[in-house]
């Protein structure tokens, strides 16, 4: 029955889409296509609202049929067949119905698409316009920047101002009429200008390279001629080495030291040409050289190569340093104080000569890192000097320069900074170092050109007019130095053996005869000077400190020993040396406990003028150490003889004196007259 009905509905539809179907119909005119139905052009015609309402309503017809025909089947009469039927062909048109309105459904999806697609393409040209137009936009805005950001190359150009330019260019090029009014044709017009004035002056320089070109070549021809001078010349100064050995002038050697010179450090050089042109000057028999290695000199001359380890060497040799630290670190710090007091490897020496024929060589070095200058002594004598125990440090290195000036012992270093340094690398004091560096005196900074202010550091430079100021005092004092040591060697020399060498010129100084004599001298150290009971007073006064020279002199008369504690300044004679005495006779007598030793000490200390004798008075301690054994003498011969002691006296009185005691203290006249030959009270 189905089968049936399915086969009496089979409407046929034809559809178009707009063209012919093939094998039934042609292609006929506009009033024949106009009979051939389609569901496109439908679509535009139908309302999708009705169409939708059209489909909810078949729906629900086609439910009830379906309910209806369920119904009737249930029932399973036989009258209900055809009225089964009738409901299926009724619920067949309601499915044609709905496949209709599906087509319709999917047409309208097709073309909505379509729409949106067309759409979408319209927006997507409408946005590529946009971009292009935006991307114009910002080109625009970039040339236009740049054109605001130009800068022209006259920009850069210094051109002559405007004043200059209406003054000196002429009226072709300057224009006022036009270019006062015009910036722009101002500024065109000032570059004409300029062009003009650079053409000149191309033109001007090249005349002037053309005159240097021919200035080039006669200096070459010059130099060639000059280049074969020089071995002319040398084989003449080789040919007159005889001659200025003859004449005492040695050019060779002074141009040779002059070469030599330009290696020194700025100190050393200073003090170089200051003391060669003081010895041209005032002293002949000064010698001034240059020692040393030349070639270290000239290596530290060069610049060091800069070296950049990698990070990894770094870090390794970082490690190794970590493990061998705590048994390298003494090593280290040695190595660091080394380089700390390295010196430079060329030194000035200086050779002063006395009237005598004797030499003091003074070496100078220079501690680079430091910063300041030290000096070596070394004295040469004439003569074969006689050894003298007592004038072991006369001529020390130690002590021979000491308070050249009044205060300078040469034991620190007068450059404050120097302290911070040595506080790196554990270094106390440099006088620990001295004897291998040498003594870091504050005249030898001066001869050198240096000066370290301590109210107001700054840096320190070698200063040649300061080592002129001090050069000539410097060098007196030097030679006055040496001339007093070496005439104390030999007064030391006879005092060791009980004489007091008094020189002619002062005989008259001293009774004819003197009773009393020197038995005994020797040298003491600082500390045992210190323990002395009766220099106490000396001590407490400040005249006795470490830099001094201590010795101790005994003479004897009889039962009487007159002990004297001698402090001998390193300043001698300008300085005199202060006596400290002691006798023992009767007891223990000194200046505390009896007022005439204390102007025994008087006489010696006090009016040691008188005692000097022809300048420069290098006798003084000889004729000192004679006026102690005259005025023990008169000490001795004036004092009161015991009579309930019986025997002659033991000190008969010899000298003549005018009193023999004054005052209530019995003052002794201890003052000789000469050429009267008696004694008086002061």
């Amino acid at each position: 029955m189905s089968s049936d009905s399915s086969k009496k509905r089979k409407p046929k539809v034809i559809r178009t889409d707009g063209g012919p179907q093939e094998g039934k119909r042609s292609r006929p005119d506009a009033d024949q296509d106009a009979r051939y139905y389609s569901e496109e052009a439908e679509v535009d015609l139908r309302d999708p609202s009705k169409d939708y309402d059209q489909y909810k309503q078949t729906c629900q017809d086609l439910q009830k049929l379906m309910a209806e025909i369920q119904e009737l089947k249930s029932k399973g009469s036989k009258d209900s067949a055809a009225e089964i039927e009738e409901r299926r062909i009724q619920s067949c048109v309601h499915f044609m119905t709905l496949k209709k309105l599906n087509r319709l459904a999917h047409i309208r999806l097709k073309k909505g698409r379509d729409q949106t697609h067309e759409a979408k393409q319209k927006v997507d040209a409408y946005h590529l316009q946009l971009q292009n137009l935006l991307y114009e936009v910002m080109h625009l805005q970039k040339e236009i920047t740049k054109c605001l950001e130009f800068k022209s190359k006259h920009e850069e150009i210094e051109l002559v101002s405007v004043k200059e330019f209406y003054e000196e260019a002429p009226a072709e090029i300057s224009k006022p009429e036009i270019t006062t009014s015009d910036l722009h044709q101002q500024t065109l017009s000032r570059l004409d200008w300029e062009l003009e004035q650079r053409k000149r002056l191309a033109e001007k320089y090249k005349e002037c390279l053309a005159n240097k070109e021919t200035i080039l070549k006669e200096i070459e021809v010059k130099k060639e001629y000059l280049s074969n001078l020089q071995p002319r010349l040398n084989s003449i100064m080789q040919a007159s080495l005889p001659v200025q050995e003859y004449l005492s002038m040695p050019f060779d050697q002074v141009h040779k030291q002059y070469e030599t010179a330009r290696h020194l450090p700025p100190p050393l050089y200073v003090l170089f040409v200051q003391a060669s042109a003081y010895g041209q000057a005032c002293d002949k028999k000064l010698a001034v050289a240059i020692e040393g290695n030349v070639e270290e000199a000239k290596a530290l001359c060069k610049p060091p190569e800069d070296s950049q380890d990698d990070e990894s060497d770094s870090d390794a040799e970082e490690e190794q340093t970590t493990k061998r630290r705590r048994s390298t670190l003494g090593v280290q710090l040695d190595d660091k104080r080394k380089e700390m007091l390295k010196r430079h490897p060329l030194s000035v020496t200086i050779d002063l000569k006395c009237k005598d024929g004797s030499v003091l060589h003074l070496t100078f070095y220079y501690l680079m890192n430091l910063n300041v200058m030290t000096v070596k002594a070394k004295v040469t004598a004439a003569t074969e000097m006689t050894t003298a125990i007592s004038a072991g440090d006369l001529l020390s290195p130690d002590s021979l320069l000491s308070c050249l000036y009044p205060g300078d012992h040469g034991k620190r270093t007068p450059n404050p900074a120097n302290q911070f340094q040595f506080d790196k690398v554990g270094i106390l004091t440099l006088s620990d170092y001295v004897i291998e560096l040498g003594h870091p005196y504050v005249w030898v900074q001066k001869l050198g050109g240096l000066h370290f202010p301590k109210d107001q550091p700054q840096p320190v430079i070698a200063d040649s007019s300061l080592s002129a100021s001090h050069m000539e005092r410097t060098m007196k004092l030097l030679k006055m130095r040496l001339e007093s040591r070496l005439a104390l060697h030999k007064q030391f020399a006879s005092l060791e053996h009980g004489i007091l060498p008094v020189s002619s010129e002062c005989q008259h100084l001293f009774p004819t005869k003197i009773m009393s004599r020197l038995v005994k001298w020797i040298a003491l150290t600082y500390e045992d000077y210190l323990e002395l009971p009766y220099t106490k007073d000396v001590v407490e006064a400040g005249l006795a400190e470490d830099t001094h020279l201590y010795y101790m002199a005994l003479v004897e008369r009889g039962t009487a020993k007159l002990q004297a504690a001698v402090v001998l300044n390193p300043g001698y004679s300008s300085v005199p040396p202060i006596f400290s005495l002691c006798l023992n006779w009767k007891g223990e007598k000194t200046r505390s406990n009896d007022d005439n030793i204390q102007s025994m000490e008087s006489e010696v200390n006090v009016y040691y003028k008188e005692l000097c004798g022809p300048k420069p008075g290098y006798q003084l301690l000889t004729n000192q150490l004679q006026r102690l054994c005259v005025v023990l003498d008169v000490y001795l011969e004036t004092e009161t003889h015991d009579n309930s002691v019986e025997g002659p006296k033991e000190f008969p009185q010899e000298k003549m004196c005018l009193r023999l005691v004054r005052g209530p203290s019995r003052m002794k006249p201890f003052k000789f007259n000469y050429p009267q030959g008696f004694f008086s009270h002061r």
